[in-house]
């Protein structure tokens, strides 16, 4: 595993190429006292299965430029939803409809969850 300024820098470098492409609605979690598997999620949407196979590359090939290792990528022949899997970041790029659907920042955001169930 990377060290932790290792994961924040990663963290930044996705949200900051994600936010350079367009990307919708980007949320970077920090899971770290959630999971072992990785300390942070970075959630976004794109606006077609297009657009979000591009971010998924250029997210992977600016990080490559800066020397992290992507260790997979799942989703790309389909591009509903693609992960790029960084070890201590995961990317998750996503139609807004299939976000909607899986919900991801409900699973990932414990600091959110006490107001969302207040408001059920």
């Amino acid at each position: 595993m990377q060290s932790s300024i290792q994961a924040d820098n990663i963290k930044d470098q996705v949200v900051e190429v994600l936010d350079d492409l367009k990307a919708l609605n980007i949320l970077p979690l920090d899971v770290r006292d959630l999971t072992s598997i990785t300390d942070y999620m970075v959630i976004a949407s794109g606006t077609s299965d297009r657009h979000i196979r591009s971010m998924a590359s250029k997210v992977a090939e600016e990080l490559k430029k800066s020397g992290y290792k992507q260790l997979g990528v799942e989703g790309e022949a389909e591009g509903e939803w693609v992960l790029v899997d960084f070890g201590d970041v995961i990317v998750h790029i996503m139609l807004p409809q299939a976000r909607e659907f899986y919900k991801l920042e409900n699973l990932w955001d414990i600091d959110n969850k006490e107001e969302r169930e207040q408001a059920e």
